[in-house]
Formats: structure tokens, sequence, C-alpha cells
């Protein structure tokens, strides 16, 4: 049986799923041939990996060669190695929707990865903790997404949860964690009869009170850094909290990337891609 692309636990170790189990999740139970079963290397026989910034990847991707591409009237920086695309599409779902559309229709993937920080509902979950969730759930409908794979459930979100946010999800959905982008990456991915997963690392816990982030959000997505820093500056009661996330987010990239690689490596090397 071939093998595909694994599951992750929160340990940070990498179980492995079959095709045939990632299939039959998406076809009702009845296995049916994937594209990059029945191809060579091509454009066709990529991982794409859709995240929202630069920093939550930047350990994976600062000695790939960037790959400047518009799609849809829009320009994208992909960056591209080995069998592997992967494009920073923004903060929330919109923004989350046109990379997803735009990798798939550039770059025809076999599968489609939702990369990126998540915010812990779990008490249990520690910053750096990564998952794989199976559901995927859009709080602003209800929908579900089942990846095939993976444990547990992720909220996608319109805002940046507070605390107490956080325990309102956690107690309606019996979700894990919350991000703002999977569940359109997973539309999309499911519109294109695409494979989907999702793959989050905790970069604010539970009880995480986090800075003032949501209003330098632009409404392209693209989180407006000199700005935030401007506001900061001026209110020393924040500087602790930022200086703690910054800490903790780059702890939190470092464990994504780690398990990205690993994964990347693993569905591409079993599509007979060479990654190293």
């Amino acid at each position: 049986m071939t093998r595909c692309v694994g599951r992750w636990s929160g340990s940070g170790r990498m179980d492995t799923c079959s095709t045939a189990e990632l299939r039959s999740a998406r076809t009702g139970g009845t296995p049916v041939p994937t594209q990059a079963e029945s191809c060579n290397l091509s454009d066709s026989c990529k991982v794409a990996i859709v995240a929202a910034l630069e920093r939550e990847v930047w350990p994976l991707v600062k000695d790939w060669p960037p790959s400047p591409r518009e799609f849809d009237g829009r320009g994208f920086k992909f960056f591209e190695k080995d069998g592997v695309a992967l494009v920073c599409g923004g903060i929330g779902a919109e923004a989350a929707r046109r990379a997803a559309e735009a990798i798939i229709g550039l770059y025809r993937p076999e599968v489609v990865i939702s990369a990126g920080f998540a915010g812990g509902l779990d008490p249990t979950l520690q910053t750096g903790h990564t998952m794989t969730p199976r559901h995927v759930i859009d709080a602003s409908d209800g929908s579900r997404t089942d990846s095939g794979c993976g444990e547990g459930v992720l909220i996608s979100f319109a805002g940046i949860a507070g605390v107490e946010q956080k325990a309102k999800l956690g107690a309606a959905y019996g979700a894990q964690a919350v991000d703002m982008e999977a569940a359109a990456v997973a539309r999309s991915a499911e519109a294109h009869g695409v494979r989907f997963l999702a793959c989050k690392v905790i970069s604010d816990t539970s009880s995480s009170s986090l800075p003032p982030i949501a209003s330098f959000v632009g409404s392209d997505g693209k989180f407006h850094a000199l700005r935030f820093l401007a506001y900061i500056a001026l209110r020393p009661w924040l500087w602790f909290r930022v200086q703690r996330l910054a800490i903790d987010t780059a702890m939190a990239a470092g464990k994504l990337c780690e398990v990205l690689t690993e994964t990347s490596e693993f569905h591409a090397a079993a599509r007979g891609v060479l990654t190293r």
C-alpha cells in the first residue's frame, strides 16, 4: 500500500497514514486513483503549503528561492524547492482563500497543507505544541472538513481570539485550537478536488492575552509591523507582552517548520520526487 503525508502527534513525532485512508475519507469509503499515482515529476506533483505570514515559516523557506507570480490580477510571492511550493497569503479567511486559489491554480498540487500559528483552547496545550487536526470547523457557518488523518479539532474564527473568546470556542465546538485561515484553505481544496491537511503550532496558550494585533491587519491580510511597533513604543506597559509574544512565536515557528520539513520531504519522496 502506498504511503502518504503523515499525521503529527503533539510530541512532534510523525505517524503515517495510507493514501487509501485519505481518499476513502473524501470519497465515501471508495478508494479512487489520485493524479499523482499516474504521473511523473511535473507541476501536478507538488505539495502546496499555505501560510499567513512569512515569520511563521521563515525557518523553512529562508534558503528557498522566491518566485513572484500573478494569479487573478494579484501578485503573490511563492517559495519553491524540490517539489514543494509555499505561499504566504496574509491573515484571515479571505486572504487565505485567495492564496489557496492561486497556489492550486498555478501549481496543480496533489495535497494542500494549511500551516501556521494557532491559539490554544485546551489548557493542557503549551506553546510549541504541533498538531494535525482531523477536523477543521468554520465558525462562520459550522461547516466541517474531515482530512482523514490526524487527531482533534481546529476551529477557524473570524477574529483574533482573546482569552474569553478562546474559552467560548473550546466549550462550543470541543476544539483544541483556533486559527483564522484553515477552513478557507480547506474549502478551496475541496472545490478543486485536492486533498487537504492542516498543520498548526500553538503560538499562544488558552490563558495568553495578546497585544492589540487586529488593529494592524489590513483588508488585504497584511500585517503592518512598523505601525504596530510605533504604537507599542508609546505604551511601555505592553512591552513585556510583545517581547514574550516574539519569543514564543519564534520558538513556535521553529517547531512548525521541523514538522513541515519532515512531512513535505516524506510526501515528495513517496511520490518519486527527490527532496535531498
